[in-house]
């Protein structure tokens, strides 16, 4: 039995041995700025991923709004609304603290998905919440992003997963409910059959 530890890969040159090098369309691809095609992406995205980094740890979340939420201020700079959510406010702890965070664009039915990595802010300027607004409500706050790289990754991963497809998605009822799993952590604390019973009506109220 081979010995993990010695397989482990420890260096950026181990790394390059495995791999190789970039070709040079997979550098081309990367700009420091929203291009006019890169901004069609963006424009188009009804749903992201923001990733951020603190001294408590990581967070990635899911955050979604019509497409077109993530606003772009200028060719370097996109704002996001934060909507209401569990009010652990992870991610804006973090950027808070650490300025760095990724964010990545998927738009459904296309294979490309597009990245920004760069530094943000968080913001509760009025003038800049107000034109976030939906159902006569505002975010608190919104997360102001500088651009410092921009890609678009080639579609690989959507058509290995096969994301999109229809045929794959999973039956409803297969996983275990919000409410199940809230109610194994909390060794039946919650009720969980109450939680995903009002759960709908929940989400409505404080959808915004």
């Amino acid at each position: 039995m081979s010995d993990a530890a010695s397989h482990i890969v420890r260096s950026v040159e181990e790394l390059d041995a495995l791999y190789g090098q970039p070709l040079e369309r997979a550098l081309t691809k990367e700009t420091d700025r929203l291009n006019e095609d890169y901004r069609a992406f963006v424009e188009a995205a009804p749903f992201i991923v923001l990733a951020s980094v603190g001294p408590q740890g990581l967070d990635c979340s899911p955050k979604g709004d019509p497409a077109g939420f993530v606003r772009i201020l200028d060719a370097r700079t996109v704002a996001i609304p934060d909507r209401p959510g569990n009010n652990r406010l992870d991610n804006l702890r973090n950027i808070v603290a650490d300025p760095r965070v990724s964010v990545l664009f998927l738009i459904p039915g296309n294979g490309e998905s597009l990245r920004i990595n760069g530094r943000a802010h968080v913001s509760a300027d009025p003038a800049l919440l107000a034109g976030f607004e939906i159902a006569g409500k505002l975010p608190r706050t919104a997360i102001v992003v500088s651009i410092d790289a921009v890609y678009f990754h080639c579609s690989k991963a959507i058509v290995r997963s096969k994301l999109w497809d229809p045929a794959t998605r999973v039956p409803a009822g297969s996983l275990p409910s919000p409410g199940t799993i809230l109610k194994h952590l909390s060794d039946g604390r919650i009720d969980g059959a109450a939680y995903d019973r009002d759960a709908p009506a929940r989400i409505q109220a404080t959808l915004y």
